[in-house]
């Protein structure tokens, strides 16, 4: 478990600096086991800090979302840096905008903290439906302990932990400026075995799945928001001239919006799942991510936010990269 309150401590330590901007976390929300993002301003909004295992939410959305107004004359820009605290899945995130140059490491304060897992909030939503005033839960060695109005539950950590979690091989951030605990070793390992097991399928098999999945895409673009790779100063769906993708709602622009964004992302998905626990429909995203992820993995060798030094996939040049699709 985290010690919050070292954690409201580094809070507060970080957002009283003067080239501190504000800190951004998580705190409990109003409504059942929900968890919402927190923002510290001063060092008394930390006392709202928490960190357990509903911090499902990427934080490293946050500083790629910062508002930037125009200045008045003689106006000076606010340079100062904005505090993220993070997990090892938002860590690389992060990583991975530094090497896009997105962001400079200048711009953020990283508050790491090592993780044993996050709920998946639709499983623990399906365990306990009805929804109590006082919620709470805990990691325990080998389960979840829920509270809800005093009356305690325990459940095995593999039916409500999230998917991502099960192959987690970063669970202690790569890149932080202060840790919150321990250090945590790696003991999983990514198998790949749902995309193994859709690669099996026929090739109309495999449009009769997807075709199922995208047809239910009403085109909220949740997925693109909550994702922290997503920050192009304008979205190729939002663009009339040219007009890349059609607005209209059906199988072949749904197939064609959630495939472009597939491969937007190919070399850059750093697998936190945001885009799927964001869909509303349920669909299925992380398996196209995961199966870019792993054909990457095998032709270059390269996995996404490890070094924030390395170029990213499509900006570099290897000499032994394959070959074989040159015609």
């Amino acid at each position: 478990m985290v010690d919050e309150k070292k954690l409201q401590d580094a809070v507060k330590k970080t957002v009283s600096r003067d080239d501190v901007k504000y800190v951004v976390g998580y705190e409990k929300g109003t409504y059942g086991f929900q968890v919402t993002p927190s923002f510290a301003y001063d060092p008394k909004d930390a006392d709202k800090f928490i960190f357990s295992p509903l911090c499902v939410y990427n934080l490293a959305v946050f500083p790629m979302l910062e508002e930037k107004p125009p200045l008045r004359k003689d106006q000076e820009p606010d340079t100062r840096k904005i505090g993220v605290v993070v997990k090892g899945c938002d860590a690389r995130a992060i990583v991975q905008i530094l090497q896009e140059k997105g962001l400079n490491r200048e711009d953020v304060v990283i508050i790491g903290i090592p993780c044993t897992g996050v709920v998946d909030p639709k499983k623990l939503q399906a365990q306990f439906p009805e929804n109590g005033k006082n919620m709470d839960i805990k990691t325990g060695k080998d389960n979840f302990i829920i509270t809800i109005d005093e009356k305690t539950h325990t459940i095995a950590q593999d039916k409500l932990l999230d998917e991502k979690c099960k192959h987690c091989e970063y669970p202690t951030p790569i890149l932080y400026d202060i840790l919150i605990g321990d250090e945590i070793k790696a003991t999983k390992k990514e198998d790949y075995k749902e995309i193994e097991d859709l690669e099996k399928k026929s090739m109309k098999e495999k449009w009769e799945y997807w075709e199922k999945q995208f047809e239910r895409c009403i085109r909220c673009y949740a997925c693109r928001n909550a994702c922290p790779l997503c920050y192009c100063k304008e979205c190729m769906v939002d663009q009339l001239s040219p007009q890349w993708v059609r607005r209209s709602v059906n199988l072949s622009e749904n197939t064609a919006w959630n495939l472009l964004r597939a491969f937007h992302l190919a070399g850059r998905c750093i697998g936190c799942g945001q885009c799927e626990r964001s869909c509303p429909m349920d669909i299925p995203l992380m398996q196209l991510n995961k199966k870019i992820e792993k054909e990457i993995k095998e032709l270059f060798d390269y996995i996404a936010g490890i070094d924030p030094e390395e170029k990213p996939l499509l900006a570099m040049f290897k000499p032994d990269d394959p070959e074989e699709f040159i015609l």
